[in-house]
């Protein structure tokens, strides 16, 4: 700075602060060797503190307003200076301006899943993310606790303690909450401000800081526990699995039907389907059937599916009619513990628990006596 700026420094002196960041907490006003001219005008906008600071001591502070800066408004610096009789142009002097305006625009989250003993899932792992709100409280706990000597201090300077400590809160609390998980969401904005409450605790004296909002935006499970609740979902959407499996199957067989260029392939999957179709409808009929029994009408014995599949070496086989089933036995390739399908049964099956396959294991009869 060359003579002529430092004396035109002097001679006039206007200390103000526009801020057009929206982040910065604190701004230092500089001034050439901190020489502040006698009568000089302080200009403290709304959202603003002004606080001076001498030889490291916090002296006056000045709220929203305009202000000329003589002897009578500035009691504590006198003080401090010695000043009796008023001060001589200039004085030296840090004059450090603090914005109390709310920083909205902080977010938080969880680095690692938080580990959770949850009733209706048992130990899983949560992640959740929020934002957060950041308002300067106590200017002099701020300036002595955080900034020191820092010309600029914003609020990236403060959030990863901040994200610490909220993250360290959440898990606190949710631990100590005993919310099932799937109850989380209807808790959020009860959560949110116990949240907000616990980090406030933490950090108003200490820091002169102040959360006015703390929000949790998101809690979500992990991938592989979202993807079985949506399964279970769908199940229950579907409802009867029965008929849920005789609509895909006529769509499936309608779809074949319109591909006439399938070939063998498609029409053998065409006759299985309606092998497994007509599977289906005996199994309705023999529950019909049942229920005429039991109002004390006659009733068929329940029939053989007609469309059987083997699991063999991993691979499914057939579709297998009775006849079919009766040769794989006799081949050996059909065995009590060999798992099988067909649309009458929940899933794969050993075939030695399917009542209606047993007469295929049943010992061979003895030897008929000799001729006389």
């Amino acid at each position: 700075m060359g003579l002529l700026d430092t004396l035109r420094g002097e001679l006039v002196d206007i200390v103000e602060w526009i801020d057009d960041t929206n982040r910065t907490l604190v701004w230092r006003f500089p001034r050439w060797q901190n020489a502040i001219k006698n009568g000089a005008q302080l200009v403290v906008r709304p959202g603003q503190v002004a606080v001076f600071v001498d030889r490291g001591r916090l002296a006056d502070v000045f709220q929203p307003g305009m202000y000329q800066l003589t002897t009578a408004n500035l009691p504590i610096l006198s003080t401090l200076q010695g000043w009796k009789y008023g001060f001589e142009s200039p004085f030296k002097c840090e004059v450090y301006f603090v914005s109390t305006r709310q920083v909205t625009d902080l977010k938080w989250g969880t680095p690692n899943p938080i580990m959770l003993r949850d009733a209706d899932f048992g130990p899983i792992r949560l992640r959740a993310f929020g934002t957060y709100a950041l308002k300067a409280a106590d200017p002099k706990a701020l300036l002595t606790g955080l900034v020191g000597t820092d010309a600029v201090f914003d609020a990236d300077e403060v959030g990863e303690l901040l994200r610490s400590l909220i993250v360290s809160a959440f898990s606190q609390l949710v631990g100590e909450a005993h919310v099932a998980a799937l109850d989380l969401a209807a808790n959020t904005a009860a959560l949110s401000e116990q949240l907000r409450k616990r980090v406030q605790e933490k950090i108003d004296d200490e820091y002169g800081l102040t959360l006015p909002q703390c929000l949790i935006v998101n809690v979500s499970l992990p991938p592989e526990v979202e993807k079985a609740l949506d399964t279970r979902s769908s199940m229950g959407v579907i409802g009867d699995m029965q008929r849920f499996q005789q609509f895909q199957l006529g769509q499936a067989m309608l779809a074949s039907a319109q591909n006439p260029g399938g070939g063998l392939a498609a029409a053998g999957a065409g006759i299985g389907m309606g092998a497994a179709m007509a599977a289906q409808m005996g199994g309705a009929l023999a529950t019909q059937q049942g229920g005429a029994l039991a109002q004390g009408g006659p009733a068929a014995p329940p029939p053989l599916p007609a469309a059987w599949h083997l699991a063999v070496n991993g691979q499914a086989q057939g579709p297998f009619d009775a006849a079919g089933l009766a040769a794989a036995a006799a081949r050996g390739q059909l065995t009590p513990a060999t798992l099988i399908w067909s649309a009458a049964l929940a899933g794969w099956t050993p075939a030695g628990q399917v009542p209606s396959l047993a007469g295929l294991f049943a010992p061979p009869p003895p030897p008929p006596p000799p001729a006389k």
